[in-house]
């Protein structure tokens, strides 16, 4: 016989029990929490389609290495030349015409002040061109 009386082993072991089963249930609570989490941010996510010919900024990745406050994180305009196999764009600099592929997340659609006048305002979602000075 244990150390301890029979009716004391019944109690922890049903206890133990108890402890299993809110386990599994936490568990099952938090994988049904994360799958909803993952459609309504699914649902949100729109596929960015760059055509031949489309000027795009491309963002520097070393930005996160070297962070700086008011560094730009956007380079460009660069020119989509190609458009391979999974989201993958092949793009040049315009300056020294030096290509090369990335990836479509690093993109985004650069707009001229032409481009966003004859676009409706809710349609455009950020507006990123270079400042235009005029001359007083």
């Amino acid at each position: 016989m244990g150390p301890f009386p029979n009716s004391h082993g019944k109690a922890r072991k049903l206890a133990l029990c108890e402890i299993g089963e809110l386990t599994d249930e936490a568990y099952h609570c938090a994988f049904a929490y994360k799958s909803n989490m993952k459609k309504v941010h699914g649902a949100e996510i729109r596929l960015k389609n760059f055509e031949v010919g489309q000027k795009v900024w491309l963002y520097n990745t070393r930005m996160k290495l070297f962070p700086g406050k008011l560094k730009n994180k956007w380079t460009g305009p660069y020119l989509v030349v190609r458009v391979r196999h999974h989201g993958q764009y092949e793009i040049e600099y315009f300056d020294d015409h030096v290509r090369q592929v990335v990836n479509g997340y690093r993109l985004k659609p650069y707009l001229e002040i032409k481009d966003i006048h004859k676009m409706d305002k809710e349609s455009v979602n950020f507006i990123v061109t270079s400042p235009v000075y005029e001359d007083n």
